[in-house]
């Protein structure tokens, strides 16, 4: 276990599902005092400044917002912009204003072995990466396996229907869910040692196909439900009828199929030492889901 270490954290889409996440794992070894959460709207954040969080306005794409939000800050936590399409420029707006406020330590959550991945998702996440080393910030690179909520999220669907739909062929997920990703986030924000320079493959103990997730609801259920593979195509039409913005159906259609590929598999554990626990299992994911 780490040793932990006190000083100022900021914590940027702090309203977002992991961002409140990692605030929440921070309150284990940091007052809120010493933890800012910052959000492109302080006026939809008043659930954090009632537990205490000191609230700043940081918007990526004004950039003078940046500068304010990190004055005086010794470590940031960049969570990754959910505009697909935009991250790259918005995290450089971040790592250039983190860089201009000196902070001693900025963490990115990126994406599992993006320098290497297949996922298209991958390329925002490397340029991301590259313009963190070229800036001569300490950093550490934290990249996140995929969530088990993804997956989770579908199950009222797939009970409906009696399948899960996917393109994913028998490729395998090691996932995690938010919590562990941000409890992990929040390890080696606090550690008292030096994180600087290190990168963590995080990904789930165990790894499951979409076969083994129909199997695991139908166990649970107690309805029959089957993983149907389709051609990538075919996913996305079915993704983009089901209501999903075209861009987004894509984007898991074709992350799908570079789960196909191993793009989603990971046995280092690296994950579960860190956070000093087993990562959350597909049975348990699927236990909670179902209670919801």
């Amino acid at each position: 276990m780490m040793n932990y270490w006190m000083g100022s954290v900021l914590v940027t889409g702090a309203t977002g599902q992991l961002g409140h996440l990692v605030l929440d794992a921070l309150l284990k070894t940091l007052p809120a005092s010493r933890v800012i959460a910052a959000v492109r709207n302080p006026a939809k954040a008043g659930d954090l400044s009632d537990k205490g969080f000191v609230v700043r306005e940081a918007d990526y794409d004004r950039p003078e917002t940046l500068d304010m939000a990190f004055a005086g800050v010794d470590k940031i936590l960049l969570i990754s912009s959910s505009e697909v399409g935009k991250r790259a420029g918005q995290h450089k707006a971040v790592i250039s204003a983190a860089k201009r406020a000196g902070v001693k330590l900025l963490a990115y959550t990126s994406l599992l072995h993006a320098d290497k991945s297949v996922l298209g998702l991958a390329e925002e996440h490397r340029l991301t990466e590259e313009a963190i080393r070229a800036s001569g910030i300490p950093f550490v690179l934290l990249r996140n396996g995929w969530y088990i909520e993804n997956h989770t999220a579908g199950i009222p669907s797939a009970l409906q229907h009696g399948a899960f739909l996917g393109s994913a062929k028998d490729g395998r997920f090691s996932s995690a869910t938010r919590r562990d990703y941000a409890e992990a986030a929040a390890a080696v924000l606090t550690a008292s040692e030096s994180q600087a320079g290190k990168t963590f493959e995080l990904a789930g103990d165990d790894s499951y196909t979409l076969a083994d997730l129909a199997a695991e609801v139908t166990r649970q259920s107690g309805k029959s439900v089957i993983y149907k593979d389709l051609p990538e195509v075919d996913f996305c039409a079915a993704l983009i009828l089901a209501g999903f913005p075209k861009p987004i159906a894509a984007m898991l259609a074709e992350s799908d199929v570079g789960a196909s590929k191993g793009a989603l598999y990971d046995e280092s554990r690296v994950l579960s030492r860190l956070i000093g626990r087993p990562a959350t299992s597909l049975k348990a994911a699927v236990a909670e889901a179902l209670k919801g």
